[in-house]
Parts: structure tokens; sequence; C-alpha cells
């Protein structure tokens, strides 16, 4: 049931310590290689390193979806904008490692709406047009249960940066807390109740584990 399937090799969950560059792309090329070689879907790497990108590409993703919004690798953007790709640009802070670590914001809603603002506006300066831009608030990178809920609440406000939006909740663990299911397998309920919410709001990309139950709760 999924419109793209999205591959990564480096954990990004709070406390993840980064994964070798020679590791990432043997996790990830050969298995976009297997995929694109059996179906046409499209396929996008999940990866904050423009070499890890550039191996994925060549073995057939078309999107690049960089949870540090192309500044932890300063050749991310060139190599974006030379392939003319679409890219994703997530709000985070700090690393995977310390992102959880006290996460504070003035407003959260508006500091992330300016934050991504000045991502998009970085992004077109090294020559990435606006139309091949995405944005996701990154629910659950350096932001706290009540700053997760908020950007749900206002979901909606990010239309006006003027690029699709992406959401990636799915059995995160602000959806434990809230619901009582420790277990990550034991949050498709809350998961769903998440995505269906996103789409309310507008939502265009949803970045989900239930692929199947998840299409299923949309088309009804």
């Amino acid at each position: 049931g999924a419109d793209l399937i999205d591959i990564g090799g480096e954990s990004t969950r709070p406390g993840a310590a980064e994964v070798p560059l020679d590791a990432e792309i043997a996790r990830t090329a050969p298995v976009i290689a297997a995929i694109r070689a059996g179906s046409a879907i499209p396929i996008s790497i999940d990866t904050r390193k423009a070499v890890v990108a550039e191996a994925a590409l060549g073995a057939g993703a078309g999107l690049v979806n960089d949870v540090a919004a192309m500044l932890f690798d300063p050749a991310m953007a060139p190599l974006v904008a030379a392939q003319n790709l679409p890219v994703c640009l997530m709000h985070h802070l700090g690393t995977p490692a310390t992102m959880q670590d006290n996460p504070r914001y003035d407003d959260v809603v508006l500091d992330v709406y300016d934050w991504l603002a000045a991502r998009i506006a970085a992004a077109e300066a090294a020559g990435i047009p606006r139309d091949r831009i995405i944005v996701d608030p990154g629910i659950g990178f350096g932001k706290t249960l009540q700053h997760n809920v908020s950007l749900l609440r206002r979901l909606a406000l990010y239309h006006g940066l003027g690029c699709p939006v992406l959401v990636g909740a799915s059995r995160k663990r602000f959806i434990g807390t809230l619901s009582g299911a420790e277990p990550a397998g034991e949050r498709l309920p809350g998961s769903l109740a998440v995505a269906l919410h996103a789409a309310g709001q507008g939502v265009q990309i949803l970045r989900v584990h239930d692929t199947v139950e998840t299409r299923q709760a949309l088309s009804l």
C-alpha cells in the first residue's frame, strides 16, 4: 500500500550513535538495487551523508530524506542540486545522540516554522528549487511530549512554507506515553489516530511502518 519506500542504514532514534560510511552504504545501496530490480516504486534514501546518498542514487533511489536538513554534511546540498532531486528537510536539535537532552523553545510551533523557512532559503540558494523541497517538522527529534502535541495540533500552519509537508510519527515514544502502550509494536492504533489527524490537517506525506493498515484507514 505504500506510494514510496524509505530506506535507511543508520538509526536516528534518541541516543543512537553514528554509523560508519562504509557500513551505512552496505546496508542501503544493495537493498535499493534489489528493490529497483523488481519494482518501479519510488525509493528515498534516509541519510545525512552525501556519499551514502550518492551510492543510493546510483542504485536507484530518487529522493533524499535528510533528517539533518543538509546541515550535517556540507556536500549534501550540492549533490541534491546537481542531481536535480527532491529532498526532505527535517527539523531537529543537535544529533540523535544528544537531541533529547532538555530541548527548549520559545514557541515550538513558530520556532520550527522559522527554522524550516531558513533551511528552504538555504536550499534555494544552493540551487534546489522550492518545488523539489519537502518539509518535516521532526516529531520526536529534539522535542518533549508537549512539543510533539503542540506541533501536531498546528500542522496546518506549515503549509504556509509553500512545500509539501511530511509527518513521521508512526510508533514513536510519545504515542506509547499517551496511550500506555510501551512496546513499539503495540502502538498501531495510536499511530493510525495520528496519521488520520495529520491527513485532516492537509499533510501530504505520511511516513509509517504499518502501510496496509494506514492505507485502509486513509481510504475510509
